[in-house]
């Protein structure tokens, strides 16, 4: 994948720099606010290479690029210094709630890598002492405990750093704010349970530590207490006056008022959340695990992750990760089960790629774009099958013990101090999740090209003399052929832009390979797009890197929109002086809608052919 292409084709469609406030990148997805949303042509960048697929929500126009997306952020972020606009305001005005969303989303997003990171040490200190590759007596487990325990305990000043920029506070002095909420002095003095003062205000005995919404309130008042004193504050002394005065201030406000508040906020949340899985927990599990790909899909996911920590740092998670397990596994399950039963290859390993992605690593993004919506029905039959395990798990209270992204390889996170009960609970709602999504996605069949897969018979793999289904692609060009897999550009060899052939040309003529349209003729005349009477959507690239030669050596004899015959003449090329030029001629043949077929059948990988031999058939 070209990163550095696909980002910057995606920061030319949002207007660049001059309509970019901020970027960020989550597990799967830049997120990125703009002054005018309005302004973007969507359909262009759903179109760009790597992107599966869009959300605005919460103020933020979210991109979804899967895993690699922090490869895509390093290249975007070198195109643009977007802070210089960060202070121009969006002509977006978001609603109440979706402002809130993008306050937490915002801050919690950039967090994620570290709380997972501490969830999985702390998963690996259940595991290695079951197996006895390591003593809880020993040092090295005692060390490993608070290298699990760092990010939670410190979340409080990595909010605060996060939330400093969505506010525009002075990031050290956020951080700083959090780190006299959680010195060692003050936690030991609330440990003592004494009546604690400041100038006479009483300060509440609250513990910060792992806390989340306290910091948030403080940073966002911070904004305002800045704001005064740079208004009051001469500008001769402000240098030292006004840290001097903001940390005093909002030190004070923190312990005396804003941070007891959220305290009593997010005890709130965790007696709700107690409360709910006590009363109904398992139609609250059943809804949460069969709605978890709905709620990924609006970019809400970790908009939750305040209330889940709150109800799990100090008593285990019996709602949301519980039903993050159900939901992850039956998603794998389904994309596994289309990867089975595709007829179309790039279905396939795009499908299994997906499930991998889901079971291993808990992250369905992938799937979720990429198959799910794409063929609805595993969608619903993942739903489906989540939903039951869901009810299950509130039957039998399943619980988490610690924050890791619910997968087949994380479930040690649901192993109890004693008892093995929630562990074979845990397993069971894992298994159970797969085995019925995986059924229900084979029952339920999914679309391809108009074809149900369980409905219709299969296609004979490479039968190709007998299915009234094929449609042929004739040579374009007189030369050798050579597998695509071959070609000297990623962009062809790992089939991006779709499967096909490529041709080393002996002669100069490019021909119509079939009869239909001319959808496109590049301004150098280096490559031309034709789309066949049947729909075959075809990409002739003649050479590579050759757009550098600016149109020299070739002569268009068609134009877009251009009705053609197979056999015409569409372009003439100077093969030779292009060589002599020091460029590659292969010429790559590509089907670039190649998912609309069940498969792209290459007739032959090498020897020679001419004008009159079919090279691809499509079924």
């Amino acid at each position: 994948m070209d990163y550095k292409k696909t980002s910057k084709d995606i920061y030319k469609a949002l207007g660049e720099e001059k309509n970019i406030l901020s970027v960020t990148h989550c597990m799967t997805r830049l997120r990125v606010k703009l002054k005018d949303v309005n302004s973007v042509d969507n359909e262009a960048i759903e179109n760009i290479d790597g992107v599966m697929g869009l959300m605005n929500k919460g103020g933020q126009y979210q991109i979804i690029l899967g895993n690699g997306v922090n490869k895509y952020y390093k290249e975007f972020v070198k195109l643009g210094n977007f802070e210089t606009d960060s202070s121009n305001e969006s002509t977006e005005k978001p609603t109440i709630l979706n402002t809130l969303v993008d306050v937490i989303t915002s801050c919690m997003s950039p967090l994620i890598p570290a709380l997972i990171g501490g969830g999985m040490i702390k998963v690996l200190l259940i595991i290695l002492p079951m197996i006895n590759v390591l003593s809880k007596e020993s040092q090295t487990f005692a060390i490993l405990s608070f290298f699990g325990d760092t990010p939670f305990y410190f979340i409080p000043i990595m909010l605060a750093y996060t939330a400093a920029q969505k506010f525009k506070v002075t990031p050290m002095l956020a951080v700083t704010v959090a780190g006299i909420m959680l010195h060692p002095n003050f936690v030991a003095l609330v440990a003592e349970g004494d009546a604690l003062n400041v100038f006479g205000l009483p300060i509440t005995l609250a513990s910060y530590g792992s806390s989340v919404i306290p910091i948030l309130i403080v940073v966002w008042l911070m904004s305002y207490i800045e704001k005064f004193f740079d208004k009051i504050i001469p500008t001769i002394i402000q240098s030292f006056a006004k840290p001097l005065l903001v940390i005093i201030v909002s030190g004070v406000l923190a312990l005396v008022a804003i941070g007891p508040l959220g305290t009593f906020v997010g005890e709130g949340l965790s007696v709700i959340m107690i409360w709910l899985q006590d009363k109904a927990g398992w139609l609250a599990l059943g809804v949460m695990s069969a709605f978890s790909p709905l709620i990924v899909m609006t970019g809400m996911h970790w908009a939750f992750a305040p209330i889940f920590l709150v109800a799990s740092i100090k008593n285990p998670d019996m709602l949301i990760l519980p039903a993050m397990l159900a939901s992850n596994i039956a998603q794998g399950a389904s994309f596994l089960a289309v990867s089975f039963k595709s007829r179309n290859k790039n279905t396939k390993q795009t499908a299994l790629a997906a499930s991998l992605s889901a079971l291993i690593a808990g992250v369905t993004e992938p799937g979720l774009y990429g198959i799910a919506l794409r063929f609805k029905k595993p969608l619903y039959a993942s739903m489906l099958a989540s939903g039951i395990m869901g009810v299950f798990a509130g039957f039998v209270h399943l619980e988490s013990y610690s924050f890791a992204v619910p997968s087949f390889i994380s479930l040690p996170q649901f192993i109890a101090e004693s008892g093995n009960s929630n562990i074979i609970n845990a397993i069971i709602v894992a298994v159970g999740s797969f085995a019925l999504s995986f059924v229900f996605t084979l029952v339920y069949g999914f679309e391809e090209k108009g074809m149900s897969v369980v409905q219709k018979k299969s296609v004979e793999s490479k039968n190709i003399g007998v299915s009234n289904d094929l449609k042929k692609v004739y040579s374009p060009i007189t030369g050798e052929l050579i597998a695509l897999e071959k070609v000297n550009d990623p962009t062809f060899s790992e089939k991006i832009m779709g499967d096909g052939i490529a041709v080393i040309p002996q002669k100069g003529d490019i021909l119509a390979p079939f009869s239909g349209t001319v959808s496109a003729v590049f301004p150098t005349n280096h490559a031309i797009g034709l789309t066949s009477d049947s729909g075959i959507e075809l990409l002739i690239h003649i050479g590579i890197n050759t757009v550098e030669l600016n149109g020299e050596y070739f002569e268009s004899f068609v134009q877009t929109g251009d009705t053609i015959k197979k056999g015409q003449k569409l372009i003439n090329v100077e093969t030779k002086k292009i060589q002599e030029a020091g460029y590659d001629i292969t010429t790559p043949v590509i089907v670039t809608n190649t998912s609309d077929y069940i498969d792209v059948v290459v007739s032959n990988d090498s020897g020679n052919i001419t004008n009159e031999d079919a090279i691809l058939y499509t079924i």
